[in-house]
């Protein structure tokens, strides 16, 4: 049988078969590319990034030495008073004797705001605190005395007052009231913030309290030496800052003894007054700076 369609329609329909099935031409691509547009857009675009929350509004620094037996109660109080605020503690190992580290490591799994950090060393107080410090993630930093005495409730009213305060306060101390410590270390510590505060002018009563808040930026500004958290106002004041006190609560040592004796605090401030005064002698402040 043959077929007998016309030659004309059976070459028109050829053609609507091969433009069926061909493949877009340069002329067809624009339509084809507009039409997929939309979703290849949808799929680059990058979403909005979520709201950091690994950023801290405070870092607690805490640092100890053979303190097994008050670190872990302490660590359960600043939990406790800091409760939902967006927080860190970091307590600072200062190559313990004894079980600190270990306690504190166990303490972990029940506290996910505590970052524990260890020296190979023994380095002292000052570098303890500024090791935590350097490692801190917030902007604010609350250190406090690892042997249980600065009373952790009230290290958050110092850190919202500061957070609360413009850029220019860069220091909320504590300044201790109804002392739980020996008459003769009361004392001592009288004398020597008198004669500090004499010398400095740094308008501090009790610049020995563990307890303060302070700008982490401001704190990374000043010149480092062993002994500098005693001297952390007129330091402060040197770099061109307002400080302000809030009086706080002292409590008994419950466990262990303490590091330093009132001879070994003396020998040490003399030194420690003769170069703060040198350093601020040789400061000399530009006042504001302005960027072109």
């Amino acid at each position: 049988m043959t077929d007998k369609t016309p030659a004309p329609r059976k070459a028109a329909a050829k053609k609507t078969a091969a433009q069926a099935t061909a493949k877009p031409t340069a002329a067809s691509a624009p339509k084809a590319a507009s039409k997929a547009a939309p979703k290849a857009a949808a799929k680059a675009e990058p979403k909005p990034a979520a709201p950091s929350s690994t950023t801290p509004d405070f870092s607690v620094v805490v640092p100890v030495f053979d303190e097994g037996g008050a670190a872990p109660a302490l660590a359960r109080e600043i939990a406790g008073a800091f409760g939902d605020r967006n927080y860190e503690m970091v307590f600072v190992n200062d190559a313990s004797r004894d079980d600190t580290l270990k306690r504190l490591t166990d303490l972990k799994a029940e506290i996910p705001q505590l970052r524990v950090l260890s020296h190979h060393k023994n380095s002292g107080q000052s570098r303890s605190i500024r090791t935590g410090i350097i490692a801190a993630r917030a902007p604010i930093i609350v250190t406090m005395d690892g042997d249980g005495q600065n009373d952790p409730a009230d290290a958050p009213r110092l850190a919202e007052r500061l957070k609360a305060a413009p850029d220019t306060l860069a220091m909320v101390g504590g300044e201790r009231v109804k002392r739980q410590d020996s008459a003769a270390k009361r004392y001592a510590s009288k004398v020597g913030n008198g004669v500090r505060n004499w010398l400095l002018k740094d308008g501090a009563t009790d610049t020995g309290c563990g307890l303060k808040a302070f700008r982490r930026d401001a704190f990374l500004r000043l010149p480092y030496f062993d002994h500098i958290h005693r001297y952390l106002p007129a330091l402060m004041r040197r770099e061109g800052y307002d400080i302000a006190f809030e009086p706080v609560n002292h409590r008994h040592r419950e466990t262990g003894v303490s590091k330093y004796t009132n001879f070994g605090r003396l020998k040490a401030s003399v030194s420690d007054l003769m170069g703060v005064m040198w350093l601020q002698s040789r400061s000399r402040l530009p006042g504001a700076v302005d960027e072109a």
